[in-house]
């Protein structure tokens, strides 16, 4: 169909009032109507995010029936057994996010399929615990994550609480493109559902569960204990839900003096104190720093509005807070548990810490250094999950750590998704392990650099916007493939990964198959030990260039990305 023809069927709907009135304001925008009726949104890997609004591009209560739909018709197909375990739901604080969360378990009812809905909102990673925990085939979290308000998001988890394979994916979104009336789609209300006993709220039972096995992620509790009158912390829940669990944590790991940022305590779904709730950006950390300046806080902690990135500053000597990189962040980290584990016989000979192809060297020079391997997975928490399954399943390497240079970190397997209130309490104990020897994090983070050497990236997003942004970036792709880069800047290209092709090819020509699954990725190795990356985002239009470079000085490291950075740029506009 056209964009006219689908525009005219949602004026002809009987569609809920407030969508009715959104549906009259977009009557004079072309644009926005071309981009919100011309295709469907695209279901992928990682689920749908888009913007809130009427449409079949857009996240809508018929979006997210229709998405549901596909999903209860999938599990149709399953035996009975795993089509009786249900599903696990939970929501975050934006515009929508019970709506969308009530209609999804209205739609699984409709199949008879129990729902698990929590009583309120819940960090993403507590549904990923939820799904293990009560043993649910799948799990829904409806959240757009960091994104602006606009937004919103539906993700799907499978039975091991990662994010759905692709293989079921793919099944998922054949049986979603099936059902063309989004208005058909039956859902349940919630007094049927209750009366079927197809829907049990679920809350304070989950968090006790959650909470307790929070209190297994410090390696050395004494730590803590000895400097907990000393170390002060200063929390940020970003508008989020984070909040919802935030001084349990701490408290349960022992640390008596955090304070949280009260204007970003408040579930704000305009995020009215930051407008991008992205844990990355400097100006998240205004109103965690001037507090922190008042606490004289050792170390700052925000974690985004489902609670599953963290980002972090440390306090430096002349009072002034520095922003960690989501690398540095894991190399503090990774450091700190090889340490702690050797240092109470806890460090296993197959130990092993799992991260993304377009993260950093600088934790895996910090592993090899305790004889600790890295395993590296396509972006995406998922592949982290599948290799624990794997080490789980066939005995072979121990699980120490995951991260993904997006600020995503897990420590312990009972979540199989990035988890910042995991991260949240380790990273407060690596600030108790350099508080006891009387530094701070910012020290440890120049002993690292110090020894491993000036490790600096930096990640540059290009953006695609509107309904030809998919197949720009598209072309973009196929123009690095059609003219490989065999030089950046003066620098040989020593090696490039394509993972789509799946292929490894040397300078000198020779071809070797890659052993990860196919992505639309590229990856240049250089003569200097410099790694560059090109990936098109999975939810967003956007284009992504990572630079990865080491070198003796920070100022070194920062000329050469600055270097290569203005090299690759104008092939990306």
């Amino acid at each position: 169909m056209s964009w006219q023809e689908n525009y005219q069927l949602w004026q002809d709907a009987e569609l809920t009032p407030d969508m009715k009135a959104e549906l009259v304001a977009l009557a004079g925008d072309q644009d926005r109507l071309v981009e919100a009726f011309t295709r469907p949104m695209e279901f992928g890997t990682a689920g749908m995010r888009g913007v809130m609004q009427p449409g079949i591009n857009a996240m809508n209560i018929y979006t997210v029936r229709q998405a549901t739909e596909g999903l209860a018709l999938f599990m149709d197909q399953l035996g009975a057994t795993q089509k009786a375990a249900g599903v696990a739901i939970s929501y975050d604080s934006r515009y929508h996010s019970q709506e969308f969360a009530y209609a999804a378990a209205g739609v699984l009812g409709a199949h008879g399929i129990k729902s698990y809905v929590f009583d309120s909102l819940r960090p993403t990673p507590e549904l990923s615990f939820t799904v293990r925990h009560l043993q649910t085939y799948a799990g829904i979290m409806i959240t757009a994550s960091h994104n602006p308000k606009q937004y919103n998001g539906y993700k799907i988890y499978g039975p091991d609480g990662g994010q759905m394979p692709p293989e079921e994916v793919n099944q998922i979104v054949a049986y979603i493109e099936k059902v063309t009336d989004l208005f058909s789609v039956k859902a349940l209300t919630q007094p049927e559902l209750r009366a079927a006993d197809l829907m049990q709220l679920i809350g304070e039972d989950i968090d006790q569960a959650y909470l307790a096995k929070l209190a297994t992620v410090t390696i050395r509790p004494e730590l803590i204990q000895k400097v907990a009158n000393e170390l002060s912390l200063v929390y940020t829940p970003l508008h989020g839900t984070g909040k919802m669990l935030y001084d349990r944590v701490f408290r349960t790991a022992g640390l008596t003096k955090v304070a949280v940022v009260p204007e970003q305590a408040v579930l704000d779904p305009e995020f009215a104190t930051t407008p991008f709730p992205n844990p990355e950006f400097p100006q998240t950390f205004e109103l965690a720093e001037k507090l922190g300046k008042e606490t004289k806080a050792d170390l700052l902690i925000a974690t985004d509005p489902d609670a599953d990135r963290l980002g972090a500053a440390v306090r430096q000597p002349d009072g002034n807070y520095h922003l960690l990189t989501g690398n540095q962040i894991a190399a503090l980290m990774v450091n700190y548990i090889l340490a702690a584990k050797q240092a109470t016989n806890q460090l296993p000979a197959d130990g092993c810490i799992v991260k993304s192809i377009v993260s950093s060297e600088f934790a895996t020079k910090v592993a090899a250094n305790y004889g600790v391997e890295t395993r590296n997975v396509l972006t995406g928490f998922k592949y982290i999950g599948e290799q624990i399954e794997q080490m789980e399943t066939t005995g072979k390497g121990h699980f120490l750590f995951g991260f993904e240079e997006s600020y995503g970190y897990l420590v312990k397997s009972f979540v199989r998704d990035k988890d910042a209130m995991q991260a949240s309490v380790l990273l407060a104990e690596v600030a108790a392990y350099y508080r006891e020897q009387g530094k701070t994090m910012y020290d440890g983070l120049q002993e690292l650099f110090a020894k491993f050497g000036y490790f600096q990236e930096k990640t540059v997003s290009f953006d695609f916007p509107g309904i030809s942004g998919q197949e720009t970036m598209a072309n973009v792709m196929k123009e690095f493939r059609a003219n490989p880069v065999t030089e950046v800047a003066g620098v040989a290209v020593t090696s490039t990964e394509d993972y789509q092709a799946q292929t490894t090819t040397a300078a000198d020509g020779t071809v070797e198959k890659l052993q990860l699954p196919t992505a639309d990725v590229l990856k240049y190795y250089l003569a200097d030990d410099t790694w560059i990356a090109v990936r098109p985002s999975g939810t967003e239009p956007k284009i992504k260039l990572y630079f990865g470079v080491v070198d003796e000085s920070i100022a070194a490291s920062q000329a050469k990305i600055e270097k290569y950075q203005a090299a690759l740029s104008p092939r990306l506009k």
